[in-house]
């Protein structure tokens, strides 16, 4: 296998993907990030092939038996090799992976009138908005929007918390979620300390859950876009030790709930 060994920071390879890593408009003035470990390039490769894969970047030293695999099977992709201090300014976790590949963003289309969707506010940490994109995965939504205050999803901390998500939903970033909501054919329901429970709502027609900011909440114009406002009913012990559920919790809950009626 041969591959271009990079030692210097003002590589201009480096420094490129330096960028990529770090900052989520150079990511989308350039429609490609970086893919973290196995598990994610995998992903990436069952759902698109290899096609949007532009170079595979390993550390010095050894690597995995998994990523070493994987990494003879992409050979004939360009290669480079980065110091192991080099190599760990691209990733996001302490511990090295051993592989990273840099990728073409995919562009999933979303259906024009979806009967299941996510709308999430200001989520700000990327691992939380990760998890929870991972979740509607799971729980079947059909389209995730995102408010322009919303983090990055193709960040490689928000990639790695979705665990291969964006692979397959899709998202729309950037949105006006007034505007998605006023188009929303179905019922919308903001998820709120105060309002009906969740279990009297019928979510067997098209339903949109909105989900607010981690600390914040939903804005109040939101909130009056939607059809009503929802809560989530706590256990009595909980009251007053627990003030509400995180948003990740809140959107798992609200989600399979949407999804156990329909499949009751």
């Amino acid at each position: 296998m041969s591959f271009k060994h990079i030692v210097s920071r003002d590589n201009p390879v480096f420094k490129q993907l330096k960028k990529l890593a770090d900052n989520s408009r150079e990511r989308r003035n350039e429609g490609k990030t970086l893919l973290d470990g196995v598990h994610l390039i995998e992903a990436y490769l069952e759902a698109f092939n290899d096609a949007g894969i532009e170079l595979i970047i390993i550390p010095e030293g050894q690597s995995s038996v998994e990523a070493t695999g994987l990494i003879q099977s992409l050979e004939h992709i360009a290669t480079i090799m980065l110091p192991t201090l080099m190599f760990a300014e691209l990733t996001p976790v302490a511990s090295a992976t051993g592989i990273l590949a840099l990728v073409k963003i995919p562009q999933l289309a979303a259906p024009e009138q979806p009967a299941f969707a996510l709308m999430l506010e200001a989520i700000q940490d990327p691992g939380n908005l990760g998890s929870m994109l991972r979740t509607a995965a799971a729980a079947g939504v059909e389209t995730v929007y995102l408010s322009t205050s919303c983090t990055d999803a193709w960040s490689p901390k928000a990639l790695r918390g979705g665990q291969g998500a964006q692979f397959v939903l899709p998202i729309v970033e950037r949105a006006d979620l007034i505007v998605e909501l006023q188009n929303f054919g179905g019922n919308s329901y903001a998820t709120t300390m105060q309002g009906e429970s969740l279990y009297v709502q019928d979510l067997t027609q098209a339903t949109a859950f909105v989900i607010g900011n981690e600390g914040a909440g939903l804005r109040k114009q939101t909130i009056a876009a939607t059809t009503k406002p929802i809560t989530i009913p706590m256990a009595k012990s909980a009251l007053g030790s627990v003030e509400s559920l995180n948003a990740g919790a809140a959107a798992a809950v609200c989600l399979f709930e949407r999804q156990r009626q329909v499949l009751l």
